[in-house]
């Protein structure tokens, strides 16, 4: 239980506030690749700021606040040029470094133009995504995270949620919400509403843990039948501080984004990277997008697959989790750990230090421990995770289960 004062430090987005002073340390995806190759510029808001993203024809990419710092109009309408942003309403031209490069209607011969200056932040493209980091300079590295460098069939889903980012990243330090959320809840409805649930998610836990590493918390967990020595609890997967989960198996590889866009929006995004050996991955010259369906047309919750149970869970705790009534036990340690980081890390930035997971030396790729044989990792696992995860909604389901069937049948005609 958290006091009311403590909890609405922990939810906090704005700038000034500690958690959100935390939270510009880090880079965060604000638009798809795709969205700027169709048209050069488009509105993005980020913890509680609304920005203008855009890519010059240079290939440079750059995030500015919306408001032109002439009169405020809004520059995510702006006319693209090679050298960055003009403001559609008087051109004034702004460099993706923010500095004020012309003023059409001005005297050139003052030095007004070097006294104006749009807050920039730094925007960089990976894996199909823009990212940006709006925090002080200068700015640290681009973390280029396994999931978004490897070889594969990718895809992102996406949607945006009415609730704070916190409540959803304390689901991802819950180990034993997986046997009752996608185990016996999902039994419970696929008996009402005629369809079959896996039968992966329904195992009892019989010891879960949890341990600190240089990017967050590596979540363990034995459930019945299985061991110490198995994938789940020898490997783990890492919740990755402060807004990712990183998951796995079955030639599966996730990185389970909640973008923080203000208080009481989150962005939830998949991106999964489909990647079994033994076959030739199709061209991807772009990365399709598709967005996630969180209700049904009654306007209830769609809870037949996987993530929509997880939304479910979290949207109906409120936009923000009142903390002040809850009750925690022995089971929620996970939940109390990550807490506890936070407020650490808010400690950090508020004493001029680098908090957790924000790194300055560039790195080709930072490979995250997840393990690999979860729940049995073969075929079938990999066809069910398609048709009851969210990936059954992708423009491309259909072909990523034939990817996933070709490279078994590859396996079995050369094991003879």
């Amino acid at each position: 239980m958290l006091t009311a004062e403590q909890n609405d430090e922990l939810t906090q987005v704005a700038a000034g506030t500690p958690m959100g002073e935390l939270l510009r340390r880090y880079w965060y995806p604000v638009a798809f690749t795709r969205e700027l190759d169709e048209f050069p510029v488009r509105p993005a808001r980020l913890l509680g700021e609304d920005f203008a993203v855009f890519k010059t024809p240079r290939g440079k990419y750059g995030i500015l606040p919306e408001g032109c710092p002439h009169r405020r109009a809004s520059l995510a309408y702006g006319v693209v040029e090679s050298d960055g942003l003009r403001c559609p309403y008087h051109g004034w031209l702004f460099g993706v470094d923010g500095s004020c490069l012309d003023q059409p209607a001005e005297r050139e011969e003052t030095n007004f133009r070097s006294r104006v200056r749009a807050a920039a932040g730094a925007a960089q493209e990976l894996g199909g995504l823009v990212w940006a980091y709006i925090g002080p300079s200068p700015a640290p590295q681009l973390p280029r995270f396994d999931v978004f460098v490897m070889d594969g069939v990718r895809d992102i889903g996406w949607t945006d949620l009415p609730c704070n980012f916190v409540q959803i990243m304390e689901n991802a330090v819950d180990p034993h919400h997986t046997e009752w959320l996608h185990g016996r809840f999902f039994e419970f409805m696929a008996r009402h509403q005629g369809f079959d649930a896996p039968s992966s998610f329904g195992k009892k836990h019989v010891k879960v843990g949890f341990d600190a590493f240089e990017w967050g918390i590596i979540k363990r967990r034995v459930v019945e039948g299985a061991s110490e020595e198995d994938d789940d609890w020898k490997i783990g997967h890492p919740l990755v501080f402060p807004y990712n989960m990183r998951v796995g198996g079955a030639n599966i590889e996730q990185m389970q984004i909640r973008v923080p866009v203000d208080r009481t929006t989150t962005r939830f995004m998949l991106y999964t990277v489909h990647a079994p050996a033994g076959v030739e991955y199709p061209d991807q010259p772009q990365v399709p997008d598709y967005q996630i369906p969180v209700y049904d047309s009654a306007g209830r919750h769609r809870v037949d697959y996987v993530e929509g149970q997880d939304m479910m869970a979290w949207v109906t705790q409120g936009p923000i989790t009142d903390r002040t009534v809850e009750h925690l036990g022995r089971s929620d340690i996970g939940v109390t750990m990550l807490r506890r980081m936070f407020k650490e890390n808010m400690s950090l930035v508020a004493r001029g230090e680098d908090p957790l997971g924000v790194y300055r030396d560039f790195r080709d790729r930072i490979d995250l421990p997840c393990e690999k044989n979860k729940f049995d990792a073969g075929v079938s696992f990999a066809i069910d995770f398609i048709d009851r995860a969210s990936s059954r909604f992708s423009p491309q389901a259909d072909a990523l289960k034939k990817l996933h069937i070709k490279a078994h049948e590859n396996r079995k005609a050369a094991a003879g």
